[in-house]
């Protein structure tokens, strides 16, 4: 997954399609899930650096001693 984002997958029919944009993932979903009643999924590649420094500051991993506690982004009520 090269400069995809992410991957959507179907159990039920075999379908795994690969997508940059996010929200065209999205899309697929909802289109699939209307066109045949099955559920996809999808796996999400990496996300952009900002925004995964946002979430380890914030702790937002669910682990105890997870996160920056000087950050203002820090979650202690999770």
């Amino acid at each position: 997954m090269a400069d995809e984002r992410a991957t959507v997958t179907c159990p039920d029919c075999g379908l795994e399609e690969s997508f940059r944009k996010l929200a065209d993932a999205r899309s697929r979903i909802e289109d699939h899930r209307e066109e045949t009643g099955h559920d996809p999924t999808w796996e999400l590649g990496r996300l952009s650096e900002g925004v995964e420094r946002a979430g380890d500051e914030a702790g937002i991993c669910g682990r105890s001693g997870c996160g920056d506690e000087e950050s203002p982004l820090f979650r202690d009520d999770l």
